[in-house]
């Protein structure tokens, strides 16, 4: 894209930029089915008047918001160039990296293209990949770290992205198996009330696990890796005692962890192993005076060597984005009233008193 400065414009200090798409580019990759990316960047630049004429895009006004729309579209056309289409949500994020990088919100040392086009695995017709900057500084992390913290409200593809990074490593040789974990706590029910054997009434709080591996793995291979021990999916009792060698250890839902349970996983960590453990402070289901293992351990390890605590936010929300705001309300609410997710503070009440739930 070129910019030049406006000649067809009566307003004083407005620019105007052109931007050529290539001819192997369709228009449709660029624009959207339908003009729904153009749309997309329109919203987001209300003051800039952008007008398409056969393959070129013109933008024309403020100097500062113009070039911003003219790092849009060069962004766009790197990610295109990969062959990874764009989506209107691929370019909703980039709009807000890029302005985030404007205001200097964010570092801005990783570009949006940089950011969407970094595969981690490729699976069943399909490639994961991090959606956001802080998604991808995540999985970074996690190739530079031994143990990882990946922090966050639900929807932020904690889990999902350390999954496959334990996937890729599986396969790629440099672990020899992957442990999954959690801890078996009730979201307001009790186990002992649940009908079945021991197996049956776990089986459900490990499930999610489970429906991940099936999305980057074939399901038909997954009970064979099992069966061999090369994954392993259990709950987080079953760890005590064990020295996990040669692993890619997942902890998931560590907010619902003890303190005492927290320091028995860290200290299973084995040589030639990696630890990733996810969870979401604000969604303990922990009883009534039990403290979170996953809200203290961020004090007792700060600064340790080797040990990186990645943060994600109500903005690396990948679900519906009905979910961000949802977060967003819930912590603007404890906010204002000293709540924790919508609910009286639990200080105090005897263990076996039930807490108000955030799910």
């Amino acid at each position: 894209m070129t910019q030049t400065p406006t000649a067809h414009t009566p307003a004083q200090g407005q620019t105007k930029a052109t931007f050529t798409v290539p001819a192997q580019h369709p228009m449709v990759t660029v624009l959207g089915s339908g003009d729904s990316l153009l749309r997309v960047i329109e919203t987001a630049f209300p003051a800039a008047d952008i007008h398409v004429r056969g393959n070129e895009i013109s933008a024309t006004g403020d100097p500062a918001e113009v070039a911003l729309v003219q790092r849009v579209f060069d962004e766009m056309m790197l990610v295109l160039r990969t062959g990874q289409p764009m989506t209107e949500d691929a370019v909703e994020r980039s709009i807000a990296m890029l302005k985030a990088s404007e205001n200097g919100e964010s570092d801005g040392q990783e570009t949006p293209a940089q950011v969407l086009t970094q595969n981690i695995l490729s699976s069943r017709g399909r490639t994961i990949r991090p959606k956001t900057l802080n998604q991808k500084r995540y999985v970074d992390a996690i190739d530079r770290h031994t143990i990882v913290f990946g922090i966050g409200p639900a929807g932020t593809g904690k889990t999902y992205l350390a999954m496959a990074k334990a996937v890729q490593a599986l396969q790629s040789k440099q672990v020899n198996r992957i442990i999954l974990t959690r801890p078996a706590v009730e979201a307001g029910e009790r186990l002992g009330f649940l009908p079945g054997t021991l197996y049956e009434k776990i089986d459900p709080y490990l499930r999610p696990l489970y429906d991940a591996l099936h999305d980057m793995m074939d399901p038909d291979a997954i009970p064979r890796l099992m069966a061999a021990g090369t994954i392993e999916v259990a709950p987080l009792a079953y760890m005590r005692g064990r020295t996990l060698n040669d692993a890619f250890i997942i902890l998931d839902e560590a907010q619902n962890t003890s303190p005492e349970q927290m320091k028995m996983f860290l200290t299973r960590l084995g040589f030639d192993s990696k630890i990733v453990i996810t969870g979401d402070v604000t969604q303990v289901d922990l009883p009534g005076g039990t403290k979170s293992g996953l809200r203290q351990v961020q004090d007792i390890l700060d600064g340790v060597d080797d040990v990186h605590f990645s943060r994600l936010s109500s903005q690396d929300v990948v679900r519906h984005k009905l979910v961000g705001r949802i977060v967003d309300a819930y912590e603007k609410y404890d906010s204002e009233h000293g709540t924790e997710n919508g609910g009286h503070k639990n200080h105090g009440k005897p263990s076996g008193a039930k807490r108000p739930q955030g799910k």
